[in-house]
């Protein structure tokens, strides 16, 4: 696995952490929303060692997680909306990749964990 993709399901793992316990008496499925700046296709190499981070940790999509995907194809415009479907949909953490998506998720809340991947030297 790239050290991108280590990165992030460490952060992931460390979040989720008190929650695997809990999933596993009660059989929860927990939720994640990840925020892309650009499109599923384009964003392939982020979401792939995620996925199987995740699995390689115990998590597997459809049994204890579910993934809920949101891409702003380019239109950061769109973001603010976006992120406002998330929240709407009860994520547990939200993964972003790229730093308009990052900077989107900090104005709505601080209630909800951020793991940001991919952002660049800029100030959030």
């Amino acid at each position: 696995m790239r050290r991108i993709g280590l990165a992030v399901v460490l952060a992931l793992g460390l979040t989720l952490a008190p929650l695997a316990a809990e999933a596993q008496q009660s059989g929860k499925v927990h939720r994640i929303g990840f925020l892309g700046n650009s499109t599923a296709a384009l964003e392939a190499n982020l979401v792939g060692p995620l996925r199987e981070g995740l699995r390689e940790l115990g998590y597997v999509e459809g049994q204890n997680i579910v993934i809920v995907y949101r891409w702003a194809e380019g239109q950061y415009e769109r973001l603010p909306n976006l992120v406002a479907e998330l929240l709407d949909e009860k994520v547990e953490v939200i993964v972003t990749a790229g730093t308009p998506a990052t900077q989107a998720v900090k104005k709505a809340t601080t209630l909800v964990p951020l793991v940001m991947v991919a952002v660049g030297d800029q100030p959030c």
